[in-house]
């Protein structure tokens, strides 16, 4: 463990300094994790692209059967930590918040992939323990540390939510105008086409993007048919793929040790 630990860091300090050349526009791409259908195709496309990206983790259901954070994709998530990108917790349950209770309590949508939705009401500290499930689940699998970013599912939060993500350790990372790339969005409304050239037109040096690793509702399949003429247009434009910790939001932070302190710190 140890060695493969040392081997995870060397592998991070590589490709932070490889990142984005100095005439080169940065964008950030980023992936929640969905049933993971084309999480091999993506992983394929950030090499051939020489690509960082940073992704964010729930424990949603795979077309297999299984859970994206199982035993099954842990050799995955493995791999992408081996390449240096970032990673987040989306929460363990992909809770979806949905309003702030009179009583501190916040009240949550449950509700990932082909499951049906329920309702349930969370505290802080139980919040904060969705969020180190997460953590603590893609440390037993990779072995380092999660990233002290979280992504709300839905990108809904409001201000005591993330005030109580803030005090265990998290800030959270939303996406930009631009960088909303519809793939969840119904194909017969949004078609491929309509997706590409939209963001190849509005994307600009900075954005955040984002992307699933399998999306179960759209009919006419995103990915490959918009993330890889995307990824080729951009680069094709001046554009490179930087990792999160590059951002001049979350440089700070995200250098400034989260891979390295102890899971105990995060706890509430």
């Amino acid at each position: 463990m140890k060695q493969w630990i040392a081997a995870s860091a060397l592998a991070v300090a590589l490709a932070a300094q490889a990142a984005c050349k100095p005439d080169e526009k940065p964008v950030f791409l980023s992936f929640d994790t969905g049933h993971m259908g084309v999480a091999p195709l993506v992983a394929d496309l950030l090499k051939r692209y020489d690509a960082q990206a940073t992704f964010f983790l729930a424990n949603e259901p795979t077309l297999s059967d299984g859970r994206t954070l199982d035993e099954e994709w842990a050799p995955w998530w493995r791999a992408r930590a081996a390449e240096g990108h970032d990673f987040g917790s989306h929460t363990w349950s992909h809770d979806i918040w949905m309003e702030d209770l009179p009583d501190g309590r916040f009240r949550m949508k449950v509700q990932a992939g082909v499951e049906p939705p329920r309702i349930r009401d969370l505290s802080a500290a139980e919040y904060c323990e969705e969020l180190n499930k997460t953590a603590q689940r893609f440390t037993e699998m990779t072995g380092r540390r999660l990233d002290p970013i979280f992504r709300a599912p839905a990108g809904k939060t409001s201000p005591a939510l993330l005030a109580a993500a803030k005090a265990c350790g998290y800030s959270h990372v939303g996406w930009s105008p631009a960088g909303f790339l519809g793939d969840e969005l119904p194909s017969e409304r949004y078609p491929n086409e309509q997706l590409l050239s939209r963001a190849l037109k509005n994307v600009k040096p900075g954005d955040i993007l984002l992307a699933h690793l399998g999306i179960w509702s759209r009919q006419d399949a995103w990915a490959p048919a918009v993330l890889e003429p995307l990824m080729k247009g951009l680069k094709d434009k001046g554009y490179c793929f930087a990792p999160l910790r590059e951002h001049p939001r979350y440089a700070g932070l995200m250098r400034g040790g989260s891979a390295e302190r102890p899971l105990a710190a995060r706890k509430p």
